[in-house]
Parts: C-alpha cells; sequence; structure tokens
C-alpha cells in the first residue's frame, strides 16, 4: 500500500465507497448465515455474540483514536498558525527600533515575507506551490537575518539587537514547526486497519441478525453514521482542502498586511 493512497484520494469519495462497501457486506453475512441454514437445517448456529460485541468494540476503540488523534493535529495547526502571526507581527513593530536606513529595508523584506507566507497557505495541497512558498521564505529571512545580524555589530545597537534576533529566529523556526505539523498525519496503516475493522464488523452485523427480513433502518444507520465518522477523521486530518479547513485562522496571517499601510 502506496503510503500517500488516502491523502491523495478525496475524503467525500473514500466516505462513499466505505458506506457502500459496508452495505454490501452486511447483505453478504445476512445471505451467508441464511445460505448455512439451508445447507443445514438442523445445526446449531454459533452464538456470535461475545465476538461480535468485541470486534465492534475494537473499531469503535480505534475509530476514536482516529478521531483523537486528527482532532488533536488540527488544533495543533490552529495554535501554530497564531503563534506565527504573533511572531511576525512582533518582528515587525520591532523595526521601529532602527534608523531609517535599515528600518525601510527589514519593512520592505517583511512585507515580501508575510506573502510568502500567505503563498504558502494558498497553496493548499500542491506540493510544487508549497515548496517554492517555503523557498521564496527561506531566501527572505535569510536577507531579514543579515540585516539585522550586521546592525548588531554596529555601536550602541545592543538594546535594539537583543529585542530583534530572538524574535526574527523564533519566526524562522515556526516556518519548520508548522511545515511539519502540515506532514504530519494520522499513518496510513492504521486508516486502512480501522476500514478492514469497519468492513469485517459489517459482515459480523449482518450475519448476527436472526430475523428472516433485514432491519434496514438499522443497517443503513450504522451505513452512514460510521461513514460520517470516518469522513470527519479524514476532513480534520486535511485542514488545507475540504470543508473543514483553517481559513479563518489564516486570516490572522492576512491581516498582517494591515501593518504596511
Amino acid at each position: 500500500m502506496r503510503t500517500n493512497f488516502f491523502l491523495h484520494v478525496p475524503a467525500p469519495l473514500i466516505a462513499f465507497v466505505v458506506f457502500l462497501l459496508i452495505l454490501l457486506l452486511n447483505w453478504l453475512g445476512y445471505r451467508f448465515k441464511h445460505y448455512q441454514l439451508r445447507k443445514h437445517p438442523n445445526a446449531e448456529m454459533d452464538n456470535l455474540g461475545p465476538i461480535e460485541g468485541s470486534l465492534l468494540g475494537l473499531m469503535a476503540l480505534l475509530l476514536a483514536f482516529s478521531f483523537g488523534n486528527s482532532a488533536s493535529k488540527f488544533e495543533g495547526h490552529r495554535e501554530i498558525i497564531v503563534e506565527e502571526a504573533n511572531e511576525i507581527g512582533t518582528v515587525i513593530l520591532r523595526c521601529d527600533l532602527y534608523p531609517d536606513t535599515p528600518r525601510n529595508l527589514l519593512i520592505a523584506n517583511m512585507k515580501e515575507y508575510v506573502e510568502s507566507r500567505v503563498d504558502y497557505y494558498e497553496a493548499r495541497a500542491d506540493e510544487e506551490k508549497i515548496a517554492v512558498a517555503l523557498q521564496k521564505s527561506k531566501i527572505i529571512s535569510k536577507k531579514i537575518w543579515d540585516i539585522v545580524t550586521e546592525e548588531s555589530k554596529k555601536p550602541n545597537a545592543l538594546v535594539r539587537s537583543n529585542q530583534m534576533i530572538p524574535a526574527v529566529n523564533d519566526m524562522i523556526d515556526i516556518t519548520i514547526t508548522r511545515e511539519g505539523a502540515r506532514i504530519a498525519k494520522v499513518p496510513p496503516v492504521i486508516l486502512f486497519m480501522l476500514i478492514i475493522l469497519i468492513q469485517t464488523s459489517a459482515f459480523l452485523v449482518g450475519y448476527s441478525q436472526k430475523s428472516k427480513k433485514r432491519n434496514l433502518v438499522m443497517n443503513y444507520g450504522f451505513a452512514v453514521m460510521i461513514s460520517l465518522a470516518l469522513y470527519l477523521v479524514l476532513e480534520l486530518d486535511r485542514p488545507r482542502r475540504g470543508i473543514i479547513n483553517l481559513d479563518s485562522t489564516e486570516q490572522k496571517i492576512l491581516d498582517l498586511r494591515e501593518e504596511f499601510r
């Protein structure tokens, strides 16, 4: 299995396919049970209650773990964006500590830097655009670092350098933290195992139905709710696309443009 399979397939498509598979496996389980009853009418069917309960419990546990993992990562993304906006804003404000010439250079570079960070988010899931935006941020941040370190060598620059250098360093470091958070996903093997458990549980639920007529409300309800839960896990794990995103939080970065007006 390719490690990036789930990342490249749209979440609604995965959830819909899982929904159809649940219904299919549930029906197959039901039909298999009745086939065995017809083939061995006098045989005593095993009680699968404990097995079914254990498997459903394991599925619920893994689903809860995946959901919690995705939700935690999503919230982590939000906090990192806010932190980055604060750190960039701090550097912009501390540009005023410098005389006009270095200040103007810093402001011009910071304006470009903010645009590079906006480009980074607006690239969404396009890896090429993300790489270009990261490279642009790296080049501009190097220019900013060179300016502040060169200014720190001048007489009477101790106070402003002590204020500015740590701020610039934090601003640069947060880009690595944010990129690391972006590429950190729920391990595909866990999602794959979860889908296998869901389908196995669907088969056993169908197999364990004792009535001669299937309970369609229960079957469709089970399929819908499990598929929706899986869909939410996938959406939370992909905050750059889909209906659950970080656009409102990213506005904090966009608002930094106002600092240059």
